[in-house]
């Protein structure tokens, strides 16, 4: 019996410390709010992206970000994330599926290229959601005016891997 209550408690202290603290639990709307007000002051005139922490609890993240008409992102594929995005602001078109031309590793999970071909374009607007299933080709594109979205990155099996 006292050998069951301390593998039971050994399991118990290993899932404890698998978990990984919130360090960024709560944002306001009006935190929020700022966010877009900094990414319109502070971005770049080049800069096709200006991405700022909504909440962070490893593994997942939520981000904000924030595009402008004119300037296309590159598009991407997440090896083992899928990515569930919320478009706060303004509209564009995001197109997911096809293949990434000139394709390159921009680190061990995630690739990049210099446009999209194929896939299936769709336009968003605010207050849409769109799910992107993990190791999918995904662009944004033809921005109007600005697109503001809040990205959530999910790892495939969750917290474990």
């Amino acid at each position: 019996m006292r050998s069951a209550w301390i593998i039971t408690l050994v399991c118990a202290a290993g899932v404890v410390s698998a978990q990984q603290p919130v360090t960024k639990g709560f944002s306001s709307a009006a935190d929020v709010q700022a966010m877009i007000e900094k990414a319109k002051n502070e971005r770049k005139a080049d800069q096709p992206n200006f991405i700022q922490q909504i909440l962070q609890g490893a593994p997942y993240n939520v981000n904000l970000e924030y595009r402008v008409q004119g300037i296309d992102t590159n598009p991407n594929i997440h090896d083992v994330e899928a990515e569930m995005v919320y478009v706060v602001d303004g509209a564009g078109v995001i197109t997911i599926g096809g293949t990434l031309k000139d394709e390159r590793r921009t680190n061990d999970k995630n690739r990049t290229g210099s446009k999209l071909e194929g896939g299936t374009p769709r336009r968003i607007a605010k207050g849409d959601y769109v799910l992107i299933p993990e190791n999918t080709a995904h662009s944004f594109t033809q921005v109007e005016g600005r697109l503001v979205i809040m990205s959530v990155h999910m790892p495939r099996g969750g917290p474990a891997n």
